[in-house]
């Protein structure tokens, strides 16, 4: 299979921006079944990179019918090291607008049915990471000069809740996020940063404001023209921060810094792991188990 350093996750206008050359598509099928698409696979500046449809190409999936195992394993067996996530979100904040971008340092969960896609540890082997900073921050460094490079007005760090969907929040729970203090809100993001690190690829966010929620007064109520007509705006913005990220990733002399993320988090011996689901998770655990 092709080795690729660098995936990105997102939407389509990610694989269609006219700087990437060389484009086919490739399949992977995984052990936890079939990832949201086929993979757009593609240079940018010379520079080989995976760009995956997180809903699939005409946004077919729902964010709770995402198959976010099956992303991030098929991430791993092409080789990726680094996944740039690209991710439309709600601003909570005053100081968050429309059409800013903002680069999270923190998850908050508000998902309910999505235990089976949020880990790939169970079926006898038990794995606990360390969770506590949940995004690279050696790769919010590289968006953040990436994105004052293209001049798009950026805010680094702040908490995105990650709720249930697919309907966005009443007033009630919009205000209460607030409240909490959360700064931005998606559907999409948390899983992808769990999977990510036990796997054991770095993982940073790019969430592009769509909208202010519901909460703000001076504002409609978030319709799906609204939140469309602002990612539009975003998509161009995004894909020249892309091109310049993947660049600075590319020229990066240090190594990814979770290479051995789960070296201590499996409690199983690996005397104790059933045969098929070492088997399953060869590519992650594996190399634990021949030590």
């Amino acid at each position: 299979m092709e080795q690729v350093n660098i995936g990105i996750i997102g939407g389509s206008g990610l694989y269609q921006m006219p700087e990437l050359q060389n484009l086919r598509e490739l399949t992977i099928e995984t052990p936890f079944g079939s990832p949201s698409d086929a993979f757009i696979i593609g240079e940018l500046e010379g520079v080989t990179v995976a760009f995956l449809p997180r809903h699939g190409r005409g946004h077919k999936l729902t964010p709770s019918e995402l198959p976010f195992r099956a992303n991030v394993y098929a991430m791993k067996l092409l080789g990726v090291e680094y996944i740039l996530s690209v991710s439309a979100v709600g601003s909570l904040q005053e100081q968050y607008a429309p059409t800013d971008f903002v680069i999270p340092d923190q998850f908050f969960d508000r998902t309910r049915a999505r235990a089976h896609e949020s880990t790939f540890f169970g079926e006898g082997i038990v794995g606990h990471i360390t969770f506590a900073d949940p995004v690279c921050n050696e790769l919010g460094d590289i968006i953040e000069a990436s994105c004052r490079e293209v001049g798009v007005t950026t805010h680094r760090g702040g908490t995105y809740l990650c709720m249930e969907g697919p309907a966005f929040s009443t007033k009630a729970e919009s205000n209460v996020y607030r409240q909490r203090g959360m700064d931005i809100i998606g559907m999409t993001n948390l899983q992808e940063a769990k999977l990510a690190r036990e796997a054991e690829i770095a993982y940073a966010t790019l969430a592009l404001v769509t909208d202010y929620d519901c909460w703000h007064e001076g504002h409609d109520d978030v319709t799906v023209d609204m939140v469309i007509e602002y990612l539009n705006k975003n998509v161009r913005n995004a894909q020249l921060v892309l091109k310049d990220a993947v660049k600075r990733v590319a020229a990066k002399e240090t190594p990814n810094q979770y290479r051995d993320a789960i070296k201590n988090a499996i409690f199983t011996a690996p005397g104790l792991w059933p045969a098929e689901t070492a088997a399953k998770l060869e590519a992650i655990v594996g190399k634990y188990a021949r030590k």
